[in-house]
């Protein structure tokens, strides 16, 4: 049996009091409204964003997405996925915030940008983009101290019937996951409502890479698989903020990691889609923290 998380007295409280956890729900009187944070802290280590952090994310989220749409005017082909990074990084800074990529576990770039077969955490660098190529460009700006997260896949010139089918079917998983995020339901409604529509179409869903609380920090618990049963996992409550972005190959699960450690390749050389928004579960339901049009 999986133990609970020691919550140190003198910490702030995980309810978003402000309070030391002594003073509010660690104290004899604690309001059981405000326990389900701490619960959560306790068994998952999945620390619940009050209203003023939604706000916060939500104004990093208008960063990120501001940082795509400039992206999407100047790509094209013929350009290096190192002239993305420096539009990425550069634009980033200018706004008063800092890319979270970059230095991150040893990652040397601003930003990641996956080509065609590249699955995901593309190193940004000499390739150039081809006409026909897809990209997908992914993005985590830290402002004021809190990140969000999001990625596209573009069209760089014109595409092929199987190019826009794959980011067609990878945007739709992205809309399937989002469509299941309510309190109650649970993790694996996720998971599974991107499978089904993914293997419906005849297209693998990588399960080696998953979505992820965001926030506070660029990675934070809980994991977010993108395959999975219904009804299984933790339950979402109003609070929890994390990423869905399934990734979607058009052969093949399998992949290899390159020799940079980083850069993930479907193993058939299979074309391969991912869209990401980062979200907030509600008492209504959910509201993505950095929203751009589906299908």
């Amino acid at each position: 049996m999986k133990q609970k998380r020691k919550i140190g007295r003198n910490v702030p409280c995980p309810c978003g009091s402000g309070k030391k956890y002594k003073r509010c729900c660690g104290g004899p009187q604690a309001d059981p409204s405000k326990m389900v944070a701490v619960d959560y802290m306790q068994r998952y280590g999945i620390r619940l964003k009050q209203a003023v952090d939604v706000e916060a994310i939500r104004k990093a989220g208008r960063l990120a997405l501001a940082t795509l749409d400039l992206v999407e005017q100047h790509l094209r082909p013929g350009m290096s996925t190192d002239e993305i990074n420096t539009l990425v990084h550069d634009y980033t800074l200018a706004q008063g915030a800092v890319p979270a990529p970059l230095n991150y576990r040893g990652f040397p770039k601003s930003v990641c940008v996956s080509i065609n077969e590249v699955i995901c955490h593309g190193i940004p660098g000499e390739r150039r983009i081809e006409a026909g190529d897809i990209v997908n460009v992914d993005v985590t700006p830290i402002l004021d101290g809190y990140y969000a997260d999001v990625n596209k896949t573009f069209f760089a010139g014109e595409p092929s019937a199987e190019a826009r089918k794959i980011v067609s079917v990878a945007a739709q998983c992205l809309r399937a996951g989002i469509e299941m995020v309510e309190p109650g339901n649970t993790l694996g409604d996720i998971g599974w409502a991107i499978q089904r529509h993914a293997e419906g179409q005849e297209c693998s869903v990588v399960r080696e890479f998953v979505g992820h609380g965001v926030g506070f920090a660029f990675h934070e618990p809980p994991q977010v698989p993108h395959f999975g049963q219904r009804h299984e996992g933790i339950k979402m409550v109003p609070g929890m903020v994390f990423t869905i972005e399934p990734m979607i190959n058009l052969g093949g699960v399998s992949l290899r990691i390159l020799d940079d450690k980083w850069t993930a390749v479907t193993a058939d050389r299979s074309l391969s889609a991912q869209f990401e928004q980062t979200v907030v579960v509600t008492e209504a339901g959910v509201e993505s923290l950095t929203p751009y049009p589906l299908p």
